[in-house]
């Protein structure tokens, strides 16, 4: 009876695993690139007020999403604290892309999203996980939206606000991420109930060679693989050695 119990309670939605290799996967993954390319494509043509209330724009579109997503689980009595809190890395990405061009210039919040947003962005793109997918469309489509956002909005301001990386951000942003996990590593122990934010508890059931390797191990792995894709990322975007 217990059991059968628990599993009633705790019963979520299957996760969702989109192959890269599907038609689904290279199809959703084109779309993506499209419309980010295009947008960058488009800011190269306005001038400096058009190019701030585009970015604008779509961050607003963000906020409108993210409340409108916890919104609809609150109403729907599907919010969980072990699933819904925005401390994933994609999830603290957004909340960033949400107020970065409302508040006054800071340079380390936009690294911090340039290497996390972008990267983790892309990943996510490139080897899709929707979580406890329900079968809707705004699921779906939601998580592709927030995703290419967190990509678009940091190289944006990249190319056509004036921000730019510092010398060694890299090295910094890897620093701010790792306070961040030692932060978030209890506290999915302290919630409990299969909490796995940032996945620092169990790694995500996706097709990917840079996810390998038992707990924690597998966390060791993406110290290493994090480390060398930030620095890279640095290299290729400022075409210059530390």
């Amino acid at each position: 009876m217990n059991f059968l119990l628990n599993n009633f309670i705790f019963k979520q939605n299957e996760h969702k695993i989109i192959a890269l290799e599907s038609f689904e996967g290279l199809r959703n993954l084109t779309i993506t690139s499209v419309i980010i390319i295009s947008i960058l494509i488009l800011g190269r043509y306005l001038n400096k007020e058009s190019k701030v209330l585009l970015a604008k724009s779509i961050c607003v579109l963000a906020i409108v999403l993210i409340s409108y997503d916890h919104l609809i689980n609150v109403i729907n009595g599907n919010w969980e604290i072990h699933l819904n809190l925005p401390l994933h890395l994609c999830s603290i990405s957004n909340l960033i892309t949400c107020i970065i061009l409302f508040i006054p210039k800071n340079n380390k919040l936009f690294e911090f999203l340039f290497y996390c947003g972008f990267i983790g962005g892309l990943m996510a793109i490139i080897t899709p996980q929707i979580n406890y997918y329900d079968g809707g469309l705004f699921m779906y489509f939601y998580y592709y939206i927030s995703h290419g956002t967190i990509i678009l909005i940091p190289l944006y301001m990249f190319y056509h606000l004036e921000m730019k990386l510092s010398k060694y951000s890299w090295l910094k942003t890897f620093i701010i991420l790792n306070i961040i996990m030692v932060l978030i590593m209890p506290l999915n122990f302290i919630i409990g109930s299969g909490s796995n934010y940032m996945y620092l508890a169990e790694s995500p059931k996706i097709d990917n060679p840079l996810v390998f390797g038992d707990w924690p191990y597998y966390i060791i792995n993406w110290e290493i693989i994090v480390l060398v894709l930030f620095y890279f990322t640095y290299l290729i975007f400022t075409r210059k050695k530390i």
